[in-house]
């Protein structure tokens, strides 16, 4: 038997587990067993977790839910073998410098790029800084040290397949680690990771709640088996990868993967319509006292204006496109309805610093551009604004996590004469926008309309 090809994958979270890892899974359930799954953390996250999946050998359970509530089981051993976390990420980095592994995948996330917007690398920042003195903070501090391993032994190219949310993500992570190498002084490095590397856009997209008990108990219920390892997610699936690879990929068109010459159409119509709507449900559901993003989703008003955003302002700017926008967009809220997801508003409404200039933004820019009115976008950032207050005031039930945010500038804003006006002003959330007329007159006109919502807010 033909010894498999090798995917490492970088972080061993939750989405990794219910999407690239099932899509392997169905190729391997197809008789297609050419390629495999080596996973480990960057970081010493979830210890307990990764043990209970190391003991398993990488086998777990992953439940589907419909929106309307059946129930599917699948036991998913595509992950070959759990790499235990170290600091010096020696496991890792043995598995990158072997010439069996063709693709490294990984997860950045909005604010684990570190580009300000130029897209130039921010070499300032603390742990940027450190990596650069050798540490494994960062996807660049970690990959370099995989890839100096991986020269040295001489294992041939390979590809580096982000797997995110982020516009242009291959594009960005290439950027980043060109800037790390460069601000490192590793200029033969680079030159290396330019001819033998490729960096390939990806759109990516299953909701996958963080697992709650309820479904390590459902797994035990259904099948009989408990399993810690149990997580859920929804039973759509999407994943759409540029045809830019550098030793080869798995036979992924056979299990629904679309591979095409150019991401950016999916991606614009998955990040403005999905993670955008996200984004307003959950800091409007969270202002609302509701917990789940389907109590949220059906609530008339909050879906009317997600539902208002999309119609009026994204479909206009993003036509003519491949993706049948509206079916799109009515999939979507569908999807956000599904109450057997248990999707958490904490989690969604997490890191807005990044996700308004990333999700948002470009609407605004082009609606302006077209001269067209900016009001149903501008009631996000808005929503955004009273979320603020309402954390301020002691009004948010969860922790608020958001790696891009600065707490002296959240304090700036809310403590303004006008913090409408400050946040219009605000150069890294609406770039060339930030500070004229016709954003903060948007901006307001959103505020005073989606206010009225929330009689407790400030006034």
């Amino acid at each position: 038997m033909t010894t498999p090809y090798t995917i490492l994958h970088l972080g061993l979270g939750s989405f990794h587990r219910a999407h690239e890892a099932w899509y392997l899974q169905r190729l391997h359930d197809s008789g297609d067993r050419s390629w495999r799954l080596v996973a480990g953390n960057l970081r010493n996250d979830q210890p307990e977790l990764m043990a209970a999946l190391e003991a398993q050998h990488g086998v777990y359970t992953l439940e589907l839910a419909s929106p309307a509530g059946a129930m599917q089981y699948q036991r998913i051993s595509a992950i070959a073998q759990v790499i235990r976390w170290t600091p010096d990420l020696a496991g890792l980095i043995a598995a990158a410098a072997d010439p069996a592994t063709r693709i490294i995948s990984f997860t950045v996330t909005e604010a684990g790029y570190f580009l300000d917007p130029a897209l130039r690398l921010d070499t300032a920042h603390p742990d940027v800084a450190a990596d650069l003195h050798g540490g494994f903070n960062t996807i660049y501090g970690a990959l370099t040290a995989m890839l100096r391993a991986r020269r040295a032994a001489q294992a041939g190219g390979l590809t580096l397949l982000c797997c995110d949310n982020v516009r242009g993500n291959g594009e960005r992570f290439h950027l980043g680690l060109a800037g790390f190498l460069t601000a490192l002084g590793d200029t033969d490095l680079l030159a290396w990771i330019d001819t033998h590397t490729r960096c390939p856009n990806a759109m990516v997209d299953r909701i996958t709640p963080r697992p709650l008990p309820a479904v390590r108990a459902r797994v035990q219920a259904a099948l009989g088996i408990d399993d810690p390892c149990a997580l859920m997610g929804e039973t759509f699936a999407q994943w759409v990868v540029e045809e830019h690879f550098a030793a080869g990929r798995p036979d992924w068109e056979r299990v629904g993967v679309e591979m095409v010459d150019s991401v950016v159409p999916y991606e614009e119509a998955k990040i403005r319509i999905l993670n955008a709507q996200h984004s307003c449900i959950a800091w409007a559901g969270a202002l609302r006292g509701y917990t789940w993003i389907h109590e949220g989703t059906l609530d008339a008003q909050i879906r009317g204006w997600s539902h208002d955003y999309v119609t009026h302002d994204v479909i206009p700017c993003l036509t003519p496109s491949p993706v049948d926008l509206a079916a799109y967009r009515d999939t979507v809220l569908e999807r956000f309805s599904n109450a057997w997801i248990q999707d958490t508003n904490q989690r969604v409404a997490a890191d807005g610093f990044a996700k308004i200039p990333s999700f948002i933004a470009p609407t605004l820019h082009e609606q302006h551009a077209a001269g067209r009115t900016l009001f149903h976008t501008a009631r996000l950032p808005a929503l955004f604004l009273l979320f603020l207050q309402a954390r301020a005031q002691g009004r948010i039930p969860f922790d608020y996590q958001d790696q891009a945010m600065n707490e002296a500038l959240v304090t700036e804003i809310l403590g303004a004469a006008d913090p409408v006006a400050r946040l219009a002003a605000e150069t890294s959330l609406f770039g060339a926008l930030a500070g004229q007329a016709v954003l903060a007159q948007a901006l307001r006109a959103a505020y005073d309309d989606v206010r009225h919502a929330y009689p407790e807010s400030a006034q």
